[in-house]
C-alpha cells in the first residue's frame, strides 16, 4: 500500500494521472472515467479494527490510501472531520436486516457523503495552485442539491447544475435554486440523460478549454472513493466476526453508489453479494439476463427520480473492474467476466407500483418509513430472498440503503400513507426562499452558447 496509486481511463487512450489530477479533471481527455490502477487491499486486522472507530476515523484510513501523499495526513484529517459532522444511523427492522439511513447530512441525501468530501479536496488543491475552476454537473434529483450545498460560497469554484425540469420534486429543486452566489442552475427541457450528455460533450469541446472545466458527478473519482466508506461503517458496526459476510441492497441509477460498494469489496470488505436494485430503467438487469447491453433512450420517468438513468456512466467502471472494456456510449468492445459479475451482483428491476406497495407494506408491518429510492432497495432485497430462498436465514446480515429523507417526497408519502413526513432542520425553511434558475433547451448548441458567454 506504500506505492503511489495512479489512475487510468476506462477508454485506455489517456495517460495515467495522480489522484489530484483525476479529481481536478473529472473526466479523462479520451472521455473515459478514471479508475485506480490497483485497488488497494486492507488487511484483516485493519478491517476488524474499524469496529471500535468513529466514522471519520474509518474515512481517514481509507482516503489516505487513495489520496496518496497529495495531502498531508493532518490536513486530510481536518477536512474529513469537517465533512462528516453528522450521524449515520443503522435501523434494525427484523432479525439481522437493517436500513442504513444516509439522509442526515445538510441536504438529507446520501450524496452529501461524497459531495462534502469532494468539495473540500478540490478547494484544498485549487487554493494551493491559486486557480479557479468551473464545475459542470448533471443531476436527476439529489446530486445537484448536495453539490450546490457542498460547494456553496467556496472561493475558487463556480458551479453550474443541469437538471431535467419535469423530473425532480419541488423540494429537490429548491435545495439547488435557493442558494445563488457561485451556484447557477439550468432547468433543461429534457431527461437526465440529456443533462449528462450536455456535460460530457462540453468536457470534450476544445472551444471551451478556456473555462477550466471539471465535474462533480459520479463520473469523478473524487465522488466514488468517499462512497466506499459507509459500506465499511455498516459492516464494522453490525458484524460479529470477520467471516460474518454482509448482503447490501443498493438503489442504483448512475451506479456511483454501487461502485463505491464494489470498491470496498475489492479492498477486502466481507460482502456476500450486492443486490443491484433499479427502478423501471432496467438496462442493467436486462444485460445480466441477455448478455447484451442496450441503453434505454429515453430513460423512463419513475417516482424514484434520482434513478431515472437509461445508461449509467459507472457501468464503464464496473465493466473495467471485471476485465472488460465499455466506452462512454455503452459500447462493449471486450466483455467482462460475466460469471464473476453474476456471482458478486444480483440486479433486479422494481416497478413504480411495487415501489408504492413497498412503502405501504413496510410502514404497516414494521413502522418503517421509506422514500421511493429506499423502497426500491427494500423491495429488491426481498425479491432476492424470494427468488433465492436459500440465501436467507435469521443469521444473515443484510443492509438496505436509504438514500434520501422521506420528507423530500411529501406528495408520494402522503398519498400512500396519509401522513406528512417530519421535515429535517436542513429543509425546514426552503419554501420561504427565492428561487433562481435559467430555462434551457436540451440542444448542445444552446448550452455551448451560454458557456461561451462566460469568456
Amino acid at each position: 500500500m506504500a506505492n503511489k496509486i495512479l489512475y487510468y481511463s476506462t477508454n485506455l487512450r489517456s495517460e495515467k494521472v495522480t489522484f489530484r489530477e483525476a479529481l481536478i479533471r473529472g473526466q479523462a481527455p479520451d472521455r473515459g472515467l478514471y479508475m485506480p490502477e490497483v485497488i488497494p487491499q486492507l488487511t484483516r486486522d485493519q478491517i476488524e479494527s474499524f469496529a471500535g472507530k468513529t466514522y471519520p476515523e474509518i474515512a481517514e484510513t481509507i482516503l489516505k490510501i487513495f489520496v496518496n501523499e497529495d495531502i498531508p495526513h493532518d490536513e486530510l484529517s481536518k477536512l474529513i472531520k469537517d465533512a462528516y459532522n453528522f450521524e449515520v444511523p443503522l435501523e434494525n427492522v427484523y432479525d439481522r436486516v437493517y436500513v442504513m439511513r444516509l439522509d442526515r447530512g445538510p441536504t438529507a441525501s446520501f450524496k452529501d457523503f461524497a459531495a462534502r468530501m469532494m468539495g473540500r479536496l478540490m478547494q484544498y488543491f485549487l487554493k494551493q495552485e491559486n486557480r479557479r475552476m468551473l464545475i459542470l454537473t448533471a443531476t436527476s434529483g439529489d446530486t445537484g442539491s448536495a453539490i450546490a450545498n457542498a460547494f456553496y460560497d467556496l472561493d475558487n469554484i463556480e458551479v453550474i447544475i443541469l437538471f431535467p425540469i419535469n423530473e425532480v420534486t419541488d423540494r429537490q429543486r429548491k435545495q439547488m435554486t435557493t442558494l445563488n452566489k457561485n451556484i447557477t442552475v439550468l432547468a433543461i427541457d429534457g431527461k437526465f440523460d440529456d443533462c449528462q450528455a450536455l456535460v460530457k460533450q462540453a468536457f470534450a469541446d476544445s472551444d471551451l478549454s478556456f473555462l477550466s472545466l471539471s465535474s462533480a458527478n459520479s463520473i469523478n473519482i473524487g465522488r466514488l472513493v468517499p462512497q466506499s466508506i459507509y459500506y465499511f461503517w455498516a459492516w464494522s458496526q453490525l458484524a460479529n466476526h470477520f467471516e460474518d459476510k454482509i448482503i447490501f441492497s443498493v438503489p442504483s441509477g448512475n451506479f456511483g453508489n454501487l461502485m463505491g460498494g464494489i470498491i470496498a469489496r475489492h479492498m477486502g470488505l466481507p460482502v456476500e453479494r450486492f443486490v443491484v436494485s433499479t427502478n423501471e430503467n432496467d438496462e442493467v438487469p436486462s444485460y445480466f439476463a441477455t448478455g447484451k447491453y442496450q441503453p434505454l433512450v429515453p430513460s423512463r420517468n419513475c417516482i424514484s427520480s434520482a434513478m431515472n438513468v437509461g445508461h449509467p456512466s459507472n457501468m464503464a467502471r464496473i465493466v473495467a473492474l471485471y476485465q472488460g472494456i465499455m466506452d462512454e456510449k455503452g459500447n462493449i468492445s471486450k466483455q467482462p467476466d460475466i460469471e464473476r459479475l453474476k456471482k458478486d451482483l444480483w440486479p433486479v428491476s422494481i416497478t413504480d407500483a411495487q415501489t408504492r406497495e413497498t412503502i405501504k407494506s413496510a410502514y404497516e408491518q414494521y413502522r418503517l418509513l421509506l422514500e421511493p429510492h429506499g423502497a426500491v432497495a427494500w423491495a429488491g432485497l426481498h425479491r432476492y430472498f424470494q427468488e433465492l430462498p436459500n440465501s436467507y436465514s435469521p443469521y444473515q446480515l443484510c443492509v438496505t440503503l436509504e438514500t434520501a429523507h422521506p420528507a423530500k417526497f411529501p406528495q408520494e408519502i402522503e398519498q400512500i400513507l396519509g401522513i406528512q413526513p417530519e421535515l429535517p432542520e436542513s429543509m425546514a425553511h426552503l419554501d420561504e426562499k427565492k428561487e433562481h434558475m435559467i430555462p434551457m433547451s436540451n440542444r448542445y448548441d444552446d448550452f455551448k452558447s451560454y458557456l461561451l458567454k462566460r469568456k
